[in-house]
């Protein structure tokens, strides 16, 4: 593996990539096809200890045969993916060959803590990446963060006083902790229905509560299915609103084995509760449901904290985008966002981001973009 050590001095580059899943990974080799060079024209910077982005935390049981596709990084395909072995495994086996292929020349561990003006009273100048690493001046920053960071944990009034377990899928490992337990599973997304599958034959009881109900969706999840998604999570990104997950937006595909659960009554599903006891979960309606554990299946929200002294969010609590570019901030592009949170739009955002900022770097005759 070809991933850099890293050291405390600051540098000057001209595109800093935050981050180096599938969204950044994308951005890093299509600014390399662009002519820019790691470690002077560009740099990624990752928080995480070794290749694989947030695969690399996926529980071990979910396998890579179980997970959503996969979809290729730009000029590399992955190929003889063992459907059997852990996605954690498959995938970072794949990013990690990937950076080397192209020596994108990833610098891990590094934290990124704040994105601000170099020069407060002069704004549209360079950017000051701060990491525990130092501190990198730049004249783009192309964020792919992500959402791993940020597990969503819903507030229902009694939370704080149940007595039995309480964990949100980012910390799942697996069925086996769960033997012969209670477990009440929220959320309707694709995790919420592998956790419950997967628990079906250990845990002495499942029960399935979601807010909405869940959308099964017959046939296969197509380009133009993945299109159509993306586009209705671009609209709410547009208008400055928090984006919806391009997940909820597609449905949940109903396999062979979502079929089968569902005939065997695994996915059988309940409305949200509208409390919770110290001895479980309860409805207004009187229905009460004992637990042992909680497993919140609850989703992610993006990990954009570092970026708050640009102040870029709108009134609607989200970041208003023109493509991958921040209308408020056009030195700021945001990948693994919105649309292209998800491997469906990951590619296609690196190579719009790395177009738009090599036209700018020429237009300002800088670097090897000019």
């Amino acid at each position: 593996m070809n991933y850099f050590a890293v050291t405390s001095e600051a540098a000057e580059v001209d595109v800093v990539v935050a981050g180096a899943g599938q969204a950044g990974l994308s951005a890093a080799y299509f600014l390399r096809r662009a002519g820019l060079r790691p470690g002077s024209g560009f740099v990624v910077l990752d928080h995480s200890p070794g290749p694989g982005g947030a695969w690399q935390y996926r529980w071990p049981t979910l396998t890579y045969g179980k997970a959503h596709r996969v979809h290729d990084l730009p000029g590399m395909r992955l190929e003889d993916g063992d459907a059997d072995r852990p996605a954690a495994e498959v995938v970072s086996r794949y990013f990690a060959a990937y950076e080397e292929a192209f020596d994108l020349r990833v610098r891990r561990p590094v934290d990124v803590s704040a994105v601000r003006e170099a020069e407060p009273g002069a704004p549209g100048g360079r950017l000051l990446v701060e990491t525990d690493a130092g501190t990198w001046s730049t004249r783009v920053l192309i964020n792919a963060t992500g959402t791993w960071d940020r597990p969503f944990w819903p507030r229902y009034p009694g939370q704080e006083t149940f007595r039995g377990r309480q964990l949100h899928t980012a910390r799942y490992r697996g069925p086996q902790e769960f033997a012969g337990r209670r477990v009440v599973v929220v959320g309707g997304g694709a995790s919420g229905t592998q956790h419950l599958m997967e628990l079906a034959g250990v845990a002495a009881s499942t029960t399935w509560v979601t807010r909405r109900p869940p959308v099964f969706v017959p046939g296969p999840f197509d380009a133009d299915r993945g299109r159509s998604a993306v586009a209705r999570v671009e609209e709410r990104v547009a208008r400055g609103l928090p984006p919806a997950s391009v997940v909820s937006a597609t449905g949940l595909p109903l396999t062979p084995q979502i079929e089968a659960a569902r005939a065997s009554g695994v996915l059988e599903r309940l409305p949200m509760f509208d409390r919770v006891t110290p001895e479980g979960v309860e409805w207004d309606d009187g229905r009460r449901v004992e637990a042992d554990v909680i497993l919140w299946a609850t989703g992610f929200r993006a990990a954009l904290d570092h970026l708050a002294p640009l102040r870029l969010r709108e009134p609607g609590g989200g970041v208003r985008m023109e493509g991958t570019r921040v209308v408020k901030d056009p030195r700021v592009h945001l990948i693994g966002y919105g649309g292209s949170a998800s491997t469906i739009g990951a590619n296609r955002a690196g190579r719009e981001a790395v177009r738009e900022i090599t036209a700018l770097l020429a237009e300002r005759g800088v670097g090897s973009a000019a």
